[in-house]
């Protein structure tokens, strides 16, 4: 095997965040720069022999994968796995990495972000749990990316990505597998699909929008191959390299075609969506949408109905900006639950070590420790295994769930693409405010607690500071946090909710009101954004 190796240059502003490294298109299209940062992964982790390595499909997937192969075999790799086509949605990398027990896996996705030549692109490091890696495993590719000179590649023809089969490529096995067989092979071992089964064959209609990106084939080979649902179930299944010029975040104002359906008299009784990569999930009931906080805590508060927690749920785990809906009833059951900052990591070390079964953030993200990613189709076979148990609508869980748990009114406002700067001074405004908001009235309530989060892991006592500003009243809280997922400009999302044990028929926005006006004017968003209304509202 001939190895060549490149002179390249350092790149500043490489700095992978919580979801890896998110740039444009034509930043990862220049040159040396994706290889430079590939390389720092393999310096960064030493002793890389075995990988499974796939993505979205958004465009510049299969030119990457590519250039990872050539990498790979020069920097001693000697078996890879990739999915067909380059195709793996993130869930099903992880569980991949964790069945065939490799020394990790690289996915190649920006997640909800917009694709085409236009677009977005990412890419991110797994570990051999399947867990997003550390922030010490980030920090150190950063280091290495820094002082890059040059990288290691072989020349070689193109591999064809779409011939299923092992061959080899120097001196490196690869093996292109059916994205879809493993991780729908999983789902089986874990839900009652004849329960379902029997659901779907009484008539139950439920519509699935794939949004054109990775979750198409997996939601077409589970829902309407395995489970019998009606074909056309899915909508928008093809993945296409731009996602169909869509946007394939799974929310109320992304999945509107959808959400009109399930509003619509005549829709079906249950819908779902999920994101690029299929880590997130939208789930809706008839005239119903269920916010991702009660989407968790129901899933708790009903986890009997599900097989894959037969044996209880010992603990959860949400995000610190996610409700406190879940924390209700884990408190009622004798669940141990944790609060965690934003990002899949944190909870993985709860998981490994035994502590949680079930977590949930509001951005949208569901999963349970099959994986160690968040996991949207699962979640949406947790709903279809409850409603397939208790044969009862979604509006009817959810109004049962609030009698008895009482209802966590919770809603999130982002305002996007602000400037940086700007969007940095106004946290540092409120950060320098939080102590004189102290015994400050809202409505009937009051803010006792007003901080900067900061999250100190139970299981490895590492440190996580800046994840949030809170202020925390008797029976509501308001959260200020900058989104670190998109690649122009910042995203301010201001976090709302309150809690009423019995009122539980409001409309969310009129019952978070004096919660919506304070918040504005204590970050003064209107005046130093220029933002009149929130870009998206959920």
């Amino acid at each position: 095997m001939q190895v060549v190796t490149t002179n390249t240059q350092p790149f500043d502003d490489q700095k992978p965040g919580t979801s890896g490294l998110r740039k444009k298109v034509s930043v990862f299209t220049q040159k040396h720069y994706l290889n430079n940062f590939v390389q720092s992964i393999f310096n960064a982790v030493n002793g890389i022999e075995s990988l499974v390595l796939g993505g979205d499909g958004r465009y510049f997937n299969a030119t990457a994968i590519q250039v990872i192969v050539r990498m790979a075999a020069a920097n001693g790799v000697n078996k890879l796995i990739i999915g067909r086509n380059g195709l793996l949605s993130t869930p099903a990398v992880s569980a991949l990495i964790r069945h065939h027990q490799t020394d990790g896996g690289i996915i190649l996705s920006a997640s909800h972000n917009p694709a085409g030549e236009n677009g977005d692109f990412g890419i991110k490091f797994n570990t051999p749990n399947g867990a997003p890696a550390p922030q010490h495993i980030t920090d150190a590719i950063y280091r290495h990316s820094l002082k890059m000179n040059q990288y290691r590649t072989i020349q070689c023809t193109d591999i064809d990505l779409s011939r299923l089969g092992t061959f080899s490529v120097a001196d490196m096995m690869i093996t292109i597998i059916d994205p879809v067989d493993h991780y729908a092979g999983l789902m089986a071992s874990l839900f009652d699909f004849d329960a379902i089964s029997a659901m779907f064959a009484t008539g139950f209609r439920m519509r699935f929008d794939a949004m054109h990106a990775i979750t198409g084939p997996y939601a077409k080979a589970i829902f309407e191959n395995r489970l019998g649902a009606p074909s056309g179930t899915v909508i928008n299944g093809l993945p296409l390299p731009d996602f169909g010029g869509g946007h394939p975040d799974p929310n109320l104002i992304h999945a509107k075609s959808l959400v009109a359906e399930l509003f619509s008299d005549h829709g079906p009784a249950f819908g779902a969506a999920s994101d690029g990569d299929g880590d997130r999930n939208l789930i809706l009931g008839k005239h119903c949408f269920v916010t991702p906080s009660d989407s968790l805590a129901v899933i708790a508060a009903m986890h009997e109905h599900v097989p894959v927690f037969s044996g209880g749920i010992k603990g959860v785990a949400r995000s610190m900006p996610t409700s406190q809906a879940v924390d209700v009833v884990a408190q009622a059951r004798a669940m141990e639950y944790f609060e965690t900052p934003t990002g899949w990591k944190f909870f993985c070390n709860l998981m490994d070590a035994g502590r949680v079964q079930l977590c949930g953030e509001e951005s949208f993200g569901t999963g349970g420790d099959h994986v160690r990613e968040k996991d949207g189709l699962w979640a949406v076979l947790c709903w279809l295994n409850i409603l397939a148990k208790t044969r009862q609508p979604v509006q009817t869980l959810l109004q049962n769930h609030w009698r008895a748990f009482g209802r966590h009114y919770y809603s999130r406002h982002d305002y996007e693409n602000i400037d940086a700067q700007i969007a940095d001074s106004m946290m540092q405004s409120m950060l320098e405010a939080l102590r004189g908001c102290v015994g400050q009235a809202i409505a009937d309530d009051v803010i006792r607690q007003a901080d900067e989060f900061t999250y100190v892991d139970p299981i490895d006592a590492s440190r996580a500071e800046h994840q949030g500003l809170r202020l925390i009243l008797d029976n509501a809280r308001i959260i200020f946090r900058l989104s670190g997922t998109g690649t122009s400009g910042a995203t301010l999302r201001v976090y709302l909710e309150r809690f009423h044990r019995h009122d539980i028929a409001m409309e969310t926005q009129q019952a978070l009101s004096e919660l919506i006006q304070f918040a504005d004017t204590f970050a003064q968003i209107k005046h130093k954004s220029g933002r009149q209304v929130p870009d998206v509202i959920t």
